[in-house]
């Protein structure tokens, strides 16, 4: 089957956001590409964008996390931008409870974590990197992936 994993456009910050994410999940990055790894007579890059992130991967379960930054030379990318969200399934109340504590620490809570209306533990956050986030624990699925 087909997974899905997350792509997530920084400006200037994924190195930063991803160290954040790692403290919270765990795990090592499989992959970090700096813009000066793939500079060339082609594809000449500012010193002042040498050491930003062009491509980052940190495995979580059964599933890749990963981004980049847009360095300045090709514009900003929106950080209010709210047309999507990062779902987490968790296995527990307990693990859901210790993502979502953890990555909206210094961000902005939307749905605070609870019971909800549709019979599972849910909570909704933008972090501190403007990334939105949902976290569910469904004990009727155990864990699995929920689908709506």
């Amino acid at each position: 089957m087909a997974a899905i994993n997350p792509h997530i456009n920084f400006n200037g910050n994924a190195e930063e956001a991803f160290h954040f994410y790692k403290s919270v999940f765990g795990g090592e990055f499989a992959r970090v590409v700096r813009f000066k790894d793939l500079a060339s007579a082609d594809f000449p890059v500012p010193e002042s964008e040498a050491n930003l992130i062009m491509h980052i991967a940190l495995p979580i379960g059964n599933t890749v996390l990963m981004a980049n930054d847009v360095p300045p030379s090709m514009g900003r990318t929106n950080e209010n931008e709210n047309r999507s969200k990062i779902v987490i399934s968790t296995e527990s109340k307990q693990e859901a409870d210790k993502l979502f504590n953890g990555l909206s620490a210094g961000g902005q809570i939307e749905f605070p974590i609870d019971d909800s209306p549709w019979g599972t533990y849910f909570g909704m956050f933008r972090d501190k990197y403007g990334i939105e986030w949902m976290v569910e624990f469904d004990p009727k699925k155990n864990g699995k992936q929920l689908t709506r």
